[in-house]
């Protein structure tokens, strides 16, 4: 049974991708009816869930904590392209679309994916054990990264607005990009074995055989699956976007909530994964997908937005409001006492999980 529910999935998620390719390029340019509109969301949400089942297939390959890094580079490069491609063709309109995806990226993170997290393990298995040094270095790096990038632009005076100047603009990617090499070779270098599972006596794990390793060919063919998933996901939902901009105007909702739509969209499937390793009692996993799912959506997106505004005529409003500041910096002095003690109760879960309701409640009605 259980070889048979493993080639079903084997099957579905090798086809989506091909599927999304042709899909494409029957309707890339065109416009839509409303069936065909359906359709394109159907595959787009299987493409996205294809991606991240070959980045898992890759990550298991590669081993913890690459793992984790895998997939979060792959679902970020999913978010850069939406961001950019969107901003595109939106103008004015879209000028505050990368701030508000990636602060939404942040708050679904460090608050909604933690916070399951935390919830699922510590109700399965009593309490939630990890790493502090792994995860508060992590935390330490998203902290900074978000307040170069999003608090800051709020306050200098160059230019007028929540804007960075060319200069402002450049040091920030420049310094995302440092920081998360920094946190990158720390994590899979000098000090890995911070990233990696801990038993509840504080032993580090290195190895895990809760699955077999797949192996190289399969490895191999999940990478170039994953590569074609994520152009699928990228052009389909350029063709849909118009759809979800027309229907958060009809509703008469914030253009912010296209961001948080985008958000939900990119971090689904890595949310799952990260709850599967807490049911495994493997919680280091599920922060390490979740840090650096939203330390990689700065230091990423911040360079690849800069380096997308020398050719995009729109501004570019990469500042937060005060709502929002306060919201973020509940959410570091909140994660940062999550972090110190190494172990997490519901209790935390929970507090995590108030936050993005917050957050999200305020989207709708700011």
């Amino acid at each position: 049974m259980i070889t048979r529910l493993r080639a079903l999935t084997g099957a579905w998620t090798s086809a989506v991708p091909v599927l999304a390719i042709v899909l494409l390029v029957l309707t890339w340019g065109r416009g839509l009816p409303v069936a065909v509109v359906v359709l394109v969301t159907v595959v787009l949400a299987g493409s996205v869930l294809a991606a991240v089942h070959h980045a898992e297939v890759v990550a298991h390959r590669v081993g913890e904590p690459f793992g984790s890094l895998v997939l979060a580079i792959a679902v970020t490069v999913i978010e850069v392209a939406l961001i950019v491609t969107l901003m595109a063709d939106g103008g004015d309109k879209s000028a505050t679309l990368a701030r508000d995806t990636v602060f939404a990226a942040v708050m679904i993170t460090c608050n909604g994916v933690v916070g399951l997290s935390l919830l699922v393990g510590s109700l399965r298995h009593g309490t939630a054990v990890f790493n502090a040094e792994g995860a508060g270095a992590a935390l330490a790096t998203v902290a900074t990264l978000a307040t170069l990038s999003l608090v800051l632009p709020t306050f200098t005076t160059s230019k007028p607005g929540p804007q960075f100047s060319s200069v402002q603009l450049t040091f920030a990617a420049l310094s995302s990009l440092i920081l998360y090499g920094l946190f990158v070779a720390t994590q899979t270098v000098r000090h890995r074995d911070y990233f990696l599972p801990i038993t509840r006596q504080g032993e580090v794990i290195a190895t895990d055989r809760h699955a077999e390793r797949p192996s190289a060919r399969a490895a191999w063919a999940s990478l170039a699956l994953l590569a074609l998933a994520l152009v699928g996901v990228v052009g389909l939902a350029k063709s849909v976007s118009p759809t979800i901009e027309s229907g958060v105007a009809a509703a008469g909702l914030n253009q912010a909530v296209v961001g948080v739509i985008i958000a939900l969209l990119v971090l689904l499937p890595e949310t799952i994964a990260a709850l599967r390793s807490a049911r495994r009692d493997r919680v280091q996993t599920s922060l390490n997908l979740a840090l650096g799912s939203a330390m990689a959506s700065i230091g990423l997106t911040v360079p690849a937005v800069a380096l997308a505004s020398v050719w995009l005529s729109g501004p570019l409003v990469l500042g937060l409001g005060a709502t929002h500041m306060l919201l973020l910096l509940l959410t570091v002095v909140v994660a940062s006492l999550t972090v110190v003690p190494g172990r997490a109760t519901p209790l935390q879960g929970g507090v995590h999980l108030v936050i993005l309701a917050a957050y999200l409640e305020l989207a709708l009605n700011p």
